[in-house]
């Protein structure tokens, strides 16, 4: 597997650990040859700026990025449909459990990389290997996502 980043521009990735997507889009980055910025967003959450300009420029609502299956969800009643963007940003910016990840950034665009091979769509090489997630899933090279 190489180890230098092949890509003329960083790629950023806004990690959990602790989340199995996560760690195969990371996984699935390196075995592309390419070492990411690594951001573990909830030790070091985006502020307001940096989090509304990934919403904006993955082309989603806040809603669409936001975490229903964790405690604060629930907690703050955020499944309240009249609540308003900025409500919804307020409470990511707050707990930022409440973040979808994994985000990733390139040159080609940002992406919720759920599933990890979204980040095909977006990286700046082809998978020229077939990669196998933790759970034995395997991405083929031929994998439809391939040739953007």
């Amino acid at each position: 597997m190489p180890s230098a980043n092949t890509s003329n521009t960083p790629i950023t990735i806004y990690h959990n650990p602790n989340c199995g997507t996560s760690r195969n889009t990371l996984a699935l980055i390196r075995h592309l040859g390419i070492e990411p910025t690594i951001i573990h967003y909830l030790d070091n959450p985006p502020d307001e700026a940096t989090l509304r300009e990934l919403i904006a420029k993955m082309n989603i609502t806040p809603r669409s990025l936001l975490r229903t299956n964790v405690e604060p969800y629930e907690r703050l009643n955020l499944e309240r449909p009249e609540l308003s963007d900025d409500k919804l940003i307020s409470a990511m910016l707050a707990q930022p459990i409440l973040i979808n990840r994994p985000i990733v950034v390139t040159e080609k665009g940002v992406k919720l990389c759920r599933p990890s091979e979204v980040f095909l769509d977006i990286s700046p090489v082809p998978l020229k290997a077939d990669f196998v997630k933790e759970d034995g899933e395997i991405i083929t090279k031929q994998h439809p996502k391939q040739g953007a």
